[in-house]
């Protein structure tokens, strides 16, 4: 029996695996929990806050509007996007002495991650630690430039024992090897 190849079939992509991970690494829409979904909305409106200076109740409005909205958290949602745009200064301040650069060379997109990091950990303490600085990589892979994500991840780690000092503590603590 001859093997019959169609057209079709024949320039197909290669399957991916079911891992929830996407070819570049990211996460997968359909793995992704109702608060990563509010996360990568807060930063699109975030985005817009920073680049293109929309009010805020503006960017709530178009962002609501958007396919998939409705699979996020929208009151995590509404928390990061009112919270960072009101508490911009104050994100800023926890954020910029680990900088090393000014805050205009940052991408708007790392530094709205930062800022969804640093009010998390603020904020949220429901969120464990470990939890807010995974998400905020995340989002700096998928939405950030090249090595983005190792930047977040870093300025994100020295800010977290100032605002989680007991939590991060304990979490280190746990993972150090006994002496024998």
């Amino acid at each position: 029996m001859a093997d019959i190849t169609t057209p079709s079939s024949a320039k197909r992509p290669p399957r991916q695996s079911r891992t929830g991970l996407t070819s570049t690494g990211a996460r997968k829409a359909g793995s992704k929990s109702d608060r990563s979904r509010a996360r990568e909305f807060a930063l699109q409106g975030l985005y817009q806050s920073l680049v293109g200076r929309n009010a805020v109740e503006d960017i709530d409005l178009f962002t609501r509007d958007l396919a998939g909205f409705s699979k996020a958290d929208a009151v995590h949602f509404d928390a990061l996007l009112q919270g960072c745009v009101a508490q911009a200064e104050q994100l800023d301040a926890l954020i910029t002495p680990l900088l090393d650069r000014p805050m205009t060379e940052i991408s708007p997109i790392e530094h709205a991650v930062m800022w969804i990091g640093a009010f998390e950990l603020s904020h949220c303490p429901d969120v464990p630690w470990r939890v807010v600085l995974n998400e905020c990589v995340e989002l700096a892979k998928e939405f950030g430039g090249t090595d983005g994500h190792k930047y977040v991840n870093a300025v994100l780690n020295g800010i977290a024992p100032a605002l989680r000092a007991a939590e991060v503590e304990a979490d280190r603590g746990s993972h150090k090897k006994p002496r024998a």
